[in-house]
């Protein structure tokens, strides 16, 4: 199974901010970013802090799809 954070980079978007500084604002790393960048495993922890910073629910920023 795979994950997608399209979802969570769309947020972004339409609330007009960037990757880096949001990474910035909620405490995240440079690795980590590129790891949600990749559609890579993050941990529960960073996936929380996300949800905090935009204030939205863990399926508004993560899908899972089937191989």
């Amino acid at each position: 199974m795979q994950v997608s954070y399209k979802k969570m980079f769309k947020l972004l978007i339409d609330n007009d901010l960037k990757k880096t500084e949001f990474a910035k604002k909620i405490g995240i790393g440079q690795n980590t970013l590129a790891k949600l960048s990749k559609n890579e495993y993050v941990s529960m922890e960073v996936l929380a802090k996300i949800c905090k910073g935009l204030n939205c629910k863990i399926e508004d920023i993560v899908e899972f799809i089937d191989d």
